[in-house]
């Protein structure tokens, strides 16, 4: 990290503790007293997060790098004497390592994505999605530098590279089904996102499908990208959420609560368009170029504060409902998922309240496809 972006990365959080403080005591005002915790067995919240080594330190995604840099939630738990604990889980199999953390019992929350939580709940492993994550993230379809392809429609037929299992498959499925096409039109090669990005860097598939890695693909000049979600509704995104063990919150409301409350404190201040170069500037800790991650939310048809809205809409639950169709059709789910089953929105909702944000974000502006 060179000299300018560690002062950035510094400014940034300095920032975040000013504005993440006046919001805490908002917050805290709003949780049970601490009394009632002394009758409470639990030690530790363990929240499984995306992770990168960056510098010797670990650098978490998303708004979890936030709450990991201002230390709200920290203090927050610390206040009733429990402790924050982040478990790191590696972009390579994070619904694997979340599920099984989660069948286990080793986490108590995770923040990660929309099909591989379905997944789980069919398998038997009751969670619940505590923190919606705004719009979503947008998926990518790329071809080698040299192809003719210009759409997807160009590759039937030919070798698609593609992780089976994880979120984007439903946006894949979605190009798909809008195109009249379906997965056994193509040569599925089930790659994760690091040998899909070498296999079509050397030509060895005709298409990669793929999340925001698409531009350093493009920046090298070894692939191109025909498609994205940028050019689609926003309920073809990839989703990633804040997930909580059933168990766990049902047993600790209050708990759930202010974790719940962090998240979308967040939200929040991401959403300030003032906030916007702090931010990416953060992420780009992770080893991610900047440039990679400003086009990635360059160019949206949904406002900046509004990609950030954490709330549970109708475009939410449309959204589940494809995912679980989806899972249902492919197998990938053993059993019938009931949607509404897996939405818990009074902690969004009270987490609205208590930080005065009820009025802040609107409804349901989201760009939904037509049903």
């Amino acid at each position: 990290m060179n000299h300018t972006l560690a002062l950035s990365l510094h400014a940034a959080r300095r920032r975040l503790k000013i504005v993440f403080a006046a919001a805490l005591g908002l917050s805290l005002c709003a949780t049970a007293p601490v009394s009632a915790m002394a009758q409470d067995a639990t030690q530790v919240v363990r929240i499984a997060v995306v992770a990168w080594s960056s510098g010797g330190k670990t650098q978490y995604a998303g708004a979890s790098a936030l709450i990991d840099a201002d230390k709200s939630l920290e203090n927050a738990l610390a206040a009733r004497h429990i402790k924050l604990q982040w478990v790191p889980v590696s972009t390579a199999a994070v619904g694997t390592l979340v599920n099984e953390g989660f069948a286990s019992g080793t986490i108590d929350f995770a923040g990660y994505g929309d099909l591989p939580s379905v997944v789980a709940n069919a398998a038997g492993t009751r969670t619940k999605l505590i923190v919606p994550g705004g719009v979503g993230s947008n998926t990518y379809l790329v071809v080698p530098e040299n192809s003719s392809a210009k759409s997807i429609l160009d590759l039937k037929g030919k070798r698609i590279a593609l992780n089976r299992g994880r979120p984007w498959e439903v946006s894949f499925n979605k190009l798909l089904a809008a195109n009249g096409l379906k997965l056994a039109d193509f040569r599925i090669f089930n790659l994760d996102p690091q040998a899909g990005a070498a296999a079509v860097a050397a030509g060895r598939v005709d298409g990669f499908f793929t999340l925001a890695d698409a531009w350093s693909l493009a920046d090298k000049h070894v692939g191109k990208i025909i498609w994205s979600t940028k050019n689609a509704p926003d309920d073809w995104k990839m989703r990633a959420e804040l997930w909580g063990d059933a168990r766990f919150v049902a047993q600790h409301p209050d708990i759930t609560q202010i974790v719940a409350d962090a998240y979308v404190r967040a939200a929040w201040w991401i959403s300030q368009p003032q906030n916007r170069d702090a931010f990416v500037k953060i992420l780009s800790a992770s080893g991610q170029p900047e440039s990679v991650i400003r086009r990635e939310y360059d160019g949206e048809q949904t406002t900046w504060k509004q990609q950030w809205a954490p709330l549970f809409t109708p475009a939410l639950n449309a959204h589940y409902r494809d995912v679980a169709a989806y899972s249902a059709q492919t197998r990938l789910a053993s059993t019938p998922v009931d949607v509404n089953s897996l939405l818990a929105p009074q902690f969004v909702a009270s987490a609205l309240k208590s930080l005065k944000l009820e009025n802040y974000w609107s409804g349901d502006t989201t760009n939904v496809a037509k049903q």
